[in-house]
């Protein structure tokens, strides 16, 4: 089964960092240290791709639910 890039429930603003996280197996604070980080000592323009990425990025579905 393919893995799909999805926004996470598990979200400070937009979920986008989060989704990125569980896309890639990692822990969300360490990316969102890292984004926040080069967000703000580089040259990186990272509020408007953040921005651009919450808008690309669907939501991750609701698993259906089976009612008895």
């Amino acid at each position: 089964m393919t893995q799909k890039l999805y926004r996470s429930e598990d979200r400070l603003l937009g979920g986008v960092c989060g989704g990125l996280a569980e896309y890639f197996d990692l822990d969300p604070t360490l990316v969102r240290i890292a984004y926040a980080f080069l967000a703000v000592c580089t040259i990186f323009p990272g509020i408007i791709l953040y921005i651009i990425m919450c808008i690309v990025m669907p939501r991750k579905p609701f698993p259906p639910t089976h009612n008895v």
